[in-house]
């Protein structure tokens, strides 16, 4: 999987989203490019903590599903989306962009980071977990808007 902490994927995504237009509809899923735009900032803001973490530890869905938060497998389409991050008000898509992308650029400035927030049901990551699983999530959400 690759890494938002590396710079040519760094600049992949930044293209990528440059790219989502606000009226293109999602090839799966409900959310419009700006909710999505806006539910794909909730991660960054949890590992750079301006938001806290959601979730309670348990053992049973950090041994079973832990993994599949960074490994090579794609995410399935239309997997629902837990409460805490569900967008169903409108949002401004210029608005949400922007906001995505600053804390893209944020986190990538913290790229050599060491320790991150501990995830609340899974536990530590490391920094090299942590870029795959915040890469593979925003590339889940590009792919339903065909960038």
């Amino acid at each position: 999987m690759k890494s938002l902490f590396d710079e040519s994927t760094y600049s992949e995504v930044q293209d990528r989203i440059n790219k989502v237009e606000s009226n293109r509809p999602p090839l799966w899923g409900k959310m419009t490019a700006a909710q999505m735009f806006s539910h794909t900032v909730i991660p960054f803001e949890v590992v750079l903590e301006k938001k806290p973490p959601v979730g309670k530890p348990n053992f049973l869905i950090k041994l079973l599903f832990k993994k599949m938060m960074y490994n090579d497998r794609l995410f399935r389409k239309n997997m629902p989306t837990p409460k805490p991050f569900r967008i169903e008000e409108d949002k401004d898509f210029d608005e949400e962009k922007d906001n995505l992308i600053e804390v893209l650029n944020e986190v990538y400035g913290q790229r050599d980071r060491k320790k991150w927030l501990k995830h609340p049901m899974f536990g530590e990551f490391t920094s090299e977990q942590t870029g795959k699983m915040l890469y593979k999530h925003l590339d889940h959400h590009l792919r339903q808007f065909d960038v």
